[in-house]
């Protein structure tokens, strides 16, 4: 786990790492078994990094932008650090937030790593033993060039979340120039200590085979890809990279798994959600989801399940899925567990997948197509 400091805003620790490679084939761990309980750990491609089967994304903490109705107000905070210690009473131990969340650019935002790290040193000292994994993302700004950037931009990091090392870092997305010297310093961030395991987000399959070949070179796993992966926004199946990370043993970290709250069943065609979201999630795209929704609310009432637990499971049943919701209340927290601990069948699996297939998908991050 990432350990907190309570003085000083960085210090570099250095030690040598040997990483215990498992062979990629067991990455994935199919369709016809899962022993799913609460408090399982899995590891992130094959790296030594293990992790709670489902995280929490911290995507809305702090933010003012996307989330929140564009504000973040003491009542927004105290339901975020509730989230937080539900999740952590849960057995939900893994955080994934960035240092663009809750940009200090948006008016009234505070910094999603500042919160996190806020959440974890007070839990910390109520419950010195606590474990939490922490991961968090480096922006592939335009200005920014070559593997020291990526060394600076993780000290900013650790410093606001308050810690000496890190249990994830990875490239938030691919940069417009620069890959190299950002893979580059994924590695050095590796071998000076500062982070147990390394990964990129919204990288496509060619740009996923580069990163993994030049880290592989060091001796180093690239341990995840995190990407939009959803019921309704399966492109990771159809542009090839679940395959390849299936492939290389890296493992998908979904983000956005219950579609931002459009697979919970909470919104209709008269009731879309508010901000950003309603000019995607439009009451006639809400309107052609209803089928789907009406079968997810069906199988749900047959395990005693909500739609949003159905739609978690239904991804954690694709193999080599972490997924990670966003939990903006302790509800949210510990509806997400009820996503584990149990399993859709294969037929229901399928049906799903059939019913999904029939609506056109919402427009991706378009990064992903770099």
């Amino acid at each position: 786990m990432a350990l907190h400091i309570s003085s000083g805003c960085f210090a570099v620790i250095c030690h040598s790492r040997v990483h215990r490679i498992r062979a990629a084939a067991a990455a994935s761990e199919g369709s016809s078994t899962l022993n799913t309980v609460v408090d399982e750990k899995v590891y992130l491609g094959t790296s030594d990094l293990k992790v709670t089967r489902l995280g929490i994304g911290a995507w809305s903490w702090g933010d003012t932008t996307y989330w929140n109705d564009m504000e973040w107000n003491d009542r927004n905070e105290k339901a975020a650090r509730d989230a937080f210690n539900a999740s952590i009473d849960g057995g939900l131990t893994f955080f994934d937030t960035a240092e663009v969340y809750g940009s200090r650019l948006a008016l009234g935002a505070i910094n999603s790593e500042v919160l996190l790290g806020r959440y974890i040193k007070e839990r910390k000292e109520k419950d010195p033993d606590v474990e939490v994994a922490v991961a968090t993302k480096f922006a592939a700004l335009p200005w920014r060039f070559g593997r020291q950037s990526v060394l600076n931009a993780l000290k900013d990091s650790l410093c606001r979340l308050g810690l000496t090392s890190l249990d994830l870092y990875q490239l938030h997305w691919p940069g417009v120039w620069g890959n190299e010297g950002y893979i580059d310093g994924l590695g050095d961030a590796v071998e000076k200590g500062l982070v147990k395991a390394v990964g990129v987000s919204n990288y496509n399959e060619k740009r996923l085979r580069e990163a993994y070949e030049k880290l592989k070179k060091r001796g180093i796993p690239l341990a995840t890809n995190q990407v939009n992966y959803s019921l309704i926004y399966r492109a990771p199946e159809e542009n090839g990279v679940k395959s390849v990370c299936d492939e290389l043993g890296i493992t998908i970290i979904a983000y956005s798994p219950i579609a931002q709250g459009a697979l919970s069943g909470k919104y209709t065609p008269d009731k879309p959600p508010s901000g950003p979201r309603g000019r995607i999630y439009t009451p006639e795209f809400l309107t052609r989801l209803q089928p789907l929704l009406n079968k997810i609310t069906e199988i749900g009432e047959k395990y005693d399940k909500t739609s949003t637990q159905v739609s978690l499971n239904w991804l954690v049943a694709q193999g080599n899925v972490v997924p990670i919701p966003g939990a903006k209340t302790k509800e949210q927290a510990k509806e997400f567990l009820g996503a584990l601990g149990w399993r859709l069948t294969d037929e229901e699996v399928a049906e799903l997948r059939s019913l999904a297939s029939e609506i056109k998908p919402v427009i991706g991050f378009p990064v992903e197509n770099l």
